[in-house]
């Protein structure tokens, strides 16, 4: 439940309220068919006042898979959670086609779930959400209503829920005729529904105005709320979701308010852990903000948490604590509930859901010894996919499930990747931990990582990492904490190490670099972090976690190679434009945001915080990029560039460009020919705008900049091109010299003002197609347009011919535009990339 149409808050409720509560219209009609027997008050569940505390999958996205809400209600029984809301947005015939009955194999889907509910003693709401284009006034709108509600409650469902939540507040011309207010349409509707199905024991209205920030003008002057409080039959309850879309607490004060304008106890529809409003956030920190005892203000409450279900263990785990202590009786219930207690159990029962087998279906062969229904057969399916079961039934697709995730990588493709990798060159030694680079100039320490390629196991320390830095919408844990807070004070502070630093305290810049290397070491636990949950035995949780561990630890690549350049490369100039200290955007940390803003209010969660404490921040489409197909669990490194590291990038780029042009290496031609002409320029006159991709196997990449190519050019006509005359003398025995010094000459050519006024740096991009996650080649750009952006450059461009469509593609996505010229000699491709 999210707002969407914000242009409509102040259209509900308008105008007076006709015939009292319940009161139809003319234009209504009631249907002559008889209601179900199954539905008559004496089949009311005997538990009817009891909190209704679970699950409302309610999110926009795609649904969880029939095996998926089968695992939920396993967790649910197991924990003692009582409620499940089927309501996903994104299910044709639940929102916009709701007017469509289901087929018979989607009624047999349908009842299997229902009954597998059941048969844990769950009670399964079934939502409807007709309010997009529902006619109020129709007859025939309201048969189609019923008829679908009559439908479900034949395949066994005994609760229900009407929402009228993200709608426009405008009534049509018969509606506006027919009723005196938007709320007064829809209460009716609501009513007629209600009696039809019996009076079910739950029975479940949403509003539009389903929080206080939507109510105009406010939650006890709202006409749209008065009139559901008065006109709303008493027993029907009125979801809300508190002060915000997204609550970061619940009040006692708020929730009275709320239950003197709706007559009655309101249920929450708790959006705190809900991340599809946010692509980059997943939230698995503990149900907090809610204490226990507000239960006696509430008639329940229902968790919408993250749109990937292996995302919600922790939160459903810690909600089903949260209950459990809001049932206890005592004089100390306030304090019966911790979030960190309740973290710390659910985090130590998840270590071993983490460490199990599990492919991306939640398919296993190996029992359960938690659950309690792990050895017998289903009640609803003999062959269903419960892990303590070895068959695995195919189900049909429910509606809007899309399938799995791709399936993990078959042994013969991890083998084949293995062997791809092995094809590099033998020289190429593991140097991934012994490369100089890190602000205190020593080598990092490995840490004994060696490959990732195995099924390893997650320690718990590596857990709570994971849910630190992905923790709740107002409130980040104490990894992400450290991570925004270490990189925003190094940056403000970066002047105690910049290249030109004078009279700095060594004291200062020791601290500095202390803190750097803190940081470092939390961006490589990153980096780990994600090996280890790709090469994890359980792919269900890969898969679903995915997307947001890649997605950090690109970002967490990012930032420790910035931090690395910043040690002594950073100009210390005090100019007010084109300084890189002007081009930062303040952070937008969620701690400050408070209770007065929606979380979505910026997006990206800590990934959104580092990539805006870059130079090149406001760059969107430079973060925002799907992850490979296929998860890699290798380990890469970004980090400047050292003198040590020509020999290995010479060798690179020859044996690319023998690749390229299909050549074998002549004896007669110097070794250093190729990477003399590709590199040796930038290495030699600016290497501090060079950097380096390594993989555990090596050096696997590389990219050069130019700060000011024309100031470049200048240089290598007075000192680069004279060096390679003397080293490639005509008699040095070597052939086609000549030839390499006049291309050399020709690269050094001069290109049209019109193309420098805007775009006065260049670079040149080079990585082994052995790359498995080709992201990291994304990332390598960002590492250097993030360091020419720190010293002022206001645009990029780099040479490709107009044949190499692929390399003109991939940087086109990155956010380059492309151009063709002829003017430049033998130069036609170029692509541009503004850093304003």
């Amino acid at each position: 439940m999210r707002e969407e149409d914000e242009g409509g808050q102040g259209g509900g409720g308008g105008g007076g309220r006709k015939e009292g509560r319940a009161g139809c219209t003319p234009l209504l009609t009631r249907l002559k068919d008889s209601v179900p027997a199954c539905l008559g008050r004496g089949s009311r569940m005997e538990e009817n006042q009891n909190f209704i505390c679970g699950v409302v999958e309610g999110f926009y996205g795609r649904p969880w898979s029939m095996d998926q809400r089968r695992i939920l209600f396993q967790w649910m029984q197991n924990w003692g959670l009582n409620t499940y809301l089927y309501g996903p947005k994104d299910d044709l015939k639940h929102r916009l086609l709701w007017r469509e009955v289901y087929s018979p194999e989607e009624e047999g889907q349908l009842r299997t779930i229902i009954e597998e509910a059941q048969s844990r003693d769950l009670r399964f709401v079934y939502a409807l959400s007709p309010g997009q284009d529902i006619v109020f006034s129709s007859p025939c709108d309201l048969t189609l209503l019923k008829r679908k509600l009559r439908q479900v409650s034949e395949l066994g469902c005994r609760a229900f829920a009407v929402l009228f939540d993200d709608i426009d507040h405008s009534l049509c011309q018969a509606d506006s005729e027919a009723f005196s207010s938007f709320a007064h349409a829809q209460v009716t509707i609501a009513n007629e529904i209600y009696r039809f199905l019996g009076e079910p024991s739950v029975f479940l209205f949403c509003p539009t105005e389903y929080c206080g920030s939507l109510c105009s003008p406010s939650v006890q002057k709202s006409p749209y709320l008065q009139t559901v409080g008065e006109d709303l039959l008493p027993n029907i309850t009125v979801i809300w979701t508190g002060s915000k879309v997204i609550s970061r607490n619940l009040s006692v004060d708020r929730l009275a308010e709320v239950e003197s304008v709706l007559q009655r106890l309101p249920l929450i529809w708790d959006n705190l852990h809900a991340n599809d409003y946010d692509s980059r956030r997943l939230f698995l920190g503990p149900f907090k903000g809610r204490e226990p005892w507000l239960r006696s203000h509430l008639r329940g409450l229902l968790l919408n948490p993250n749109c990937e279900f292996e995302a919600n263990y922790i939160p459903l785990h810690t909600l089903a604590s949260w209950y459990r202590a809001g049932s206890k009786e005592g004089k100390d219930v306030e304090t019966d509930y911790c979030p960190d207690r309740a973290l710390s159990a659910a985090l130590h029962d998840w270590m071993d859901e983490l460490n199990q087998p599990l492919q991306a279906g939640r398919q296993s062969t190996r029992a359960d010894p938690r659950s309690s229904r792990a050895k017998t057969p289903d009640k609803s399916d003999g062959t269903s996919t419960f892990r303590g079961t070895s068959v695995v039934a195919k189900l049909p697709v429910f509606p809007l499930n899309s399938s799995s995730p791709p399936p993990s990588p078959t042994k013969d493709q991890e083998e084949q990747t293995a062997r791809e990798s092995e094809k590099r060159q033998p020289e190429r030694a593991s140097n991934f931990t012994s490369r100089p680079g890190g602000p205190t100039g020593k080598a990092h320490k490995s840490q004994g990582r060696g490959l990732c390629g195995g099924k390893g196991l997650l320690s718990e320390a590596q857990v709570r990492l994971l849910v630190g830095l992905h923790y709740l919408p107002h409130e980040h844990g104490p990894s992400a904490q450290k991570l925004v807070q270490d990189l925003t004070w190094l940056k403000s502070n970066c002047y105690l190490v910049s290249a030109n630093s004078k009279k700095i305290s060594p004291h200062k810049v020791d601290e500095w670099r202390r803190r750097a290397s803190e940081f470092l070491s939390l961006c490589e636990d990153i980096a780990q972090l994600h090996c280890n949950v790709v090469g994890g035995a359980n792919r269900a949780v890969l898969y679903d976690l995915y997307p947001y561990v890649w997605d950090l630890r690109n970002m967490a690549l990012v930032a420790k190679a910035f931090v690395c350049w910043l040690d002594g490369h950073v100009l210390n100039d005090s100019a007010t434009l084109a300084s890189w200290k002007n081009c930062f955007h303040l952070c937008g940390k969620t701690d400050e945001l408070g209770d007065e803003s929606e979380p979505w209010a910026f997006k990206g969660g800590v990934s959104g915080e580092v990539q805006m404490l870059l130079p090149v921040g406001g760059s969107n489409e430079l973060f925002t990029h799907p992850p490979p197909l296929f998860p890699t669990s290798r380990l890469y490194n970004i980090r400047p560039y050292h003198s040590k590291d020509k020999v290995e990038l010479y060798r690179m780029v020859r044996q690319l460009h023998l690749r390229s042009h299909c050549a074998k290496e002549s004896g007669t031609s110097h070794p250093d020919v190729v990477g003399d002409r590709c590199l040796g320029p930038c290495l030699a006159l600016c290497p501090e705008y060079s950097f380096v991709l390594e993989d555990e196997l090596g050096v696997c990449g590389c990219i050069l900049g130019i700060m000011d190519v024309r100031s470049f050019a200048k240089r290598c006509q007075s000192s680069w091109l004279p060096a390679m005359r003397d080293k490639y003398l005509p008699n040095g025995g070597h052939s086609n010299t000549q030839d390499l010094i006049k291309l050399m000459e020709e690269d050094q050519g001069e290109y049209p003002d019109s193309l420098l006024y805007h775009f006065p740096s260049q670079l040149r991009l080079d990585t082994l197609p052995e790359l498995v996650d080709v992201s990291v080649s994304r990332t390598l750009l960002v590492a250097l347009l993030v360091a020419l952006k720190a010293n002022g450059s206001q645009g990029v461009f780099c040479e490709v011919q107009p044949t190499d469509r692929q390399r003109l593609e991939f940087l086109s996505k990155l956010g380059f535009l492309e151009i063709l010229r002829g003017e430049a000699r033998s130069r036609e491709g170029v692509v541009m990339a503004r850093l304003l």
